[in-house]
Formats: C-alpha cells, sequence, structure tokens
C-alpha cells in the first residue's frame, strides 16, 4: 500500500455519493419507462439515438458505439424492437457487410409519447433538485470525467 495516493475525508464522501447515484439512478430511469411505457431505459435509449439520427437510421456498429453497447447486446434488444415493430434492420446500401437500424413511423410514435415522461423524471430526480448555478456546474464535471472515459466521443456527447 505504499505509495497510494488515499482519497482524502471530502474527496472519498463525493466518491461514495457518485457511485450511489451511479448505481440508483439506472433503476429509476428504467421502472419509470418500464411502468408507463413497457420499455427498458436502454431501448428507450436505442430509439432515441435513431430519432436524433439523420433519417432516423444508424449503422448497428455506429448504434453500439453511441450507446456504449456490444454488438450482441445491441443485436438482442433491436430484435425484440423490432418485434414490437419499433425499429426494422436492412443491408446497408453503401457497404455490403454493414447492417443498419431504422426507427419506425411506430418507433418515432413511441419515442414522441414516451420522452414526456421521461423528461419528468430526469427532471424530478436530477434537473429540479439543482439550482441553475449547479446544472451549469454538473455538465462542466461530466464534460470533465467524459473527457478520461470517452476521449474519442464515441457516445456523441454533446460538445
Amino acid at each position: 500500500m505504499d505509495g497510494a495516493r488515499w482519497l482524502t475525508p471530502e474527496q472519498l464522501r463525493a466518491w461514495i455519493r457518485l457511485e450511489a447515484v451511479v448505481e440508483l439512478l439506472p433503476a429509476v430511469l428504467d421502472s419509470q419507462l418500464q411502468h408507463d411505457e413497457q420499455l427498458t431505459h436502454f431501448e428507450y435509449l436505442v430509439m432515441a439515438k435513431l430519432s436524433e439520427s439523420p433519417e432516423h437510421t444508424l449503422r448497428m456498429t455506429a448504434l453500439a458505439a453511441t450507446t456504449n453497447s456490444t454488438l450482441p447486446r445491441l443485436s438482442h434488444v433491436v430484435s425484440r424492437l423490432e418485434s414490437r415493430g419499433f425499429v426494422e434492420r436492412s443491408p446497408c446500401p453503401t457497404d455490403r457487410r454493414a447492417t443498419n437500424a431504422h426507427l419506425t413511423e411506430a418507433g418515432w410514435q413511441k419515442v414522441v409519447q414516451t420522452a414526456p415522461g421521461h423528461v419528468e423524471t430526469v427532471r424530478d430526480y436530477v434537473i429540479d433538485r439543482l439550482t441553475d448555478e449547479q446544472v451549469t456546474q454538473l455538465d462542466e464535471i461530466m464534460q470533465a470525467l467524459l473527457q478520461k472515459l470517452d476521449p474519442e466521443n464515441t457516445l456523441r456527447r454533446l460538445p
């Protein structure tokens, strides 16, 4: 243990609280989406990423990168979304080896229907708990952490 850079009590408290938020928040988001829309948070994330993409379409590899998912996990989730009529897969017209995922009109309507409840949960559990100054600080803190965690910007976070 020689040479370890131990956390100060203040740093340890902040770290423990960050760990708790990282563990608890996904369950809250998942619970609301499951209860209200019969979607997992990850299913909603996949559809939201497609909804933000040109022509509501992304290559599966790009979709996996922007959702921080493996291709096998993404493929399984897209299969579930396909069975519900929300997403469809097709060969990429510019690369025969690639497959595109496309948000269907039913998928778009589901995103439009789901977004208000999801945003309300995000507001209730995060945004409305903070002052405007704290929201700005949170944004700056997350940007600093993401520069280390995602230096290539694979999650396509905002600049």
